[in-house]
């Protein structure tokens, strides 16, 4: 069985957001980029694959190469090897086109995403990628077996869950869950050595400058203002402040 897991490279969570002078472009100097976690819950359950059916797991970054030591760690974690198309990252489209390109190039069986990027969250790029390819798919999944031409998959819905079996090859979206978060491998010294030895293969672009989209700006949202603080008995003095101040009273 042949995996294709797709990875986004984010900023860490805990990262300062800035944005260029123009506000028209993300500022990523001093920001530490990392695998975006739901990507991470759907690496380590093709890797868990990879050991019990003995698939072999491809990572696939749409970037340039500043990416590169996002890949290496997604490697050191067990991924057989990688391919990054050559671009920025335009669209959700975009990104989506590129992703199907290499899928049915390579015949994967599967496709393993996250549900979403945690950076923009538009949540689009798997559904898009099922779409192009005709291929079945189940998005926001927190469980996962793989039983020759078919898997069977839990996913979230509200108020409870659903299983699903969908014929391979299928993309699946994953997201915490999907494996136990305890069980989220960390790069030994063995993996990270491995890593450095593991092919990435950087293959062009399709469609370059076919994006549907453009910047106009980004804006961060406003300040927290002055926060008043009550004592927890001086009920009066809170009604008068809603009432005459924040006048939701």
């Amino acid at each position: 069985m042949k995996i294709l897991v797709c990875i986004s490279s984010v900023p860490d969570t805990t990262a300062k957001i800035n944005f260029t002078g123009d506000g028209k472009e993300f500022d990523k100097n001093g920001v530490q980029f990392v695998i975006n976690p739901h990507d991470e819950f759907s690496l380590n359950k093709a890797v868990e694959l990879q050991e019990k059916a003995g698939a072999t797991v491809t990572i696939l970054t749409v970037g340039d190469a500043s990416v590169d030591p996002v890949m290496r760690k997604a490697l050191a974690i067990g991924a057989n090897d990688g391919i990054r198309v050559d671009s920025d990252a335009k669209d959700d489209l975009f990104v989506a086109k590129q992703i199907a390109k290499v899928a049915k190039e390579g015949g994967f069986d599967l496709v393993l995403t996250g549900k979403e990027s945690i950076d923009y969250n538009g949540g689009a790029v798997p559904g898009l990628v099922a779409g192009l390819l005709d291929y079945g798919f189940v998005n926001g999944c927190i469980g996962l077996e793989v039983d020759g031409s078919s898997a069977k998959a839990v996913r979230e819905i509200d108020g409870g869950k659903e299983t699903v079996e969908v014929t391979l090859p299928a993309i699946i979206a994953g997201q915490k869950g999907l494996v136990e978060e305890a069980a989220l491998r960390i790069p030994n010294m063995r993996g990270i050595m491995q890593a450095r030895t593991k092919q990435i293969a950087v293959v062009a672009a399709d469609g370059a400058a076919d994006s549907k989209i453009s910047v106009v700006g980004y804006e961060k949202p406003a300040s927290r203002g002055n926060v008043t603080l009550i004592d927890k008995d001086n009920v009066a003095e809170l009604v008068r402040l809603l009432h005459e101040e924040a006048k939701v009273i």
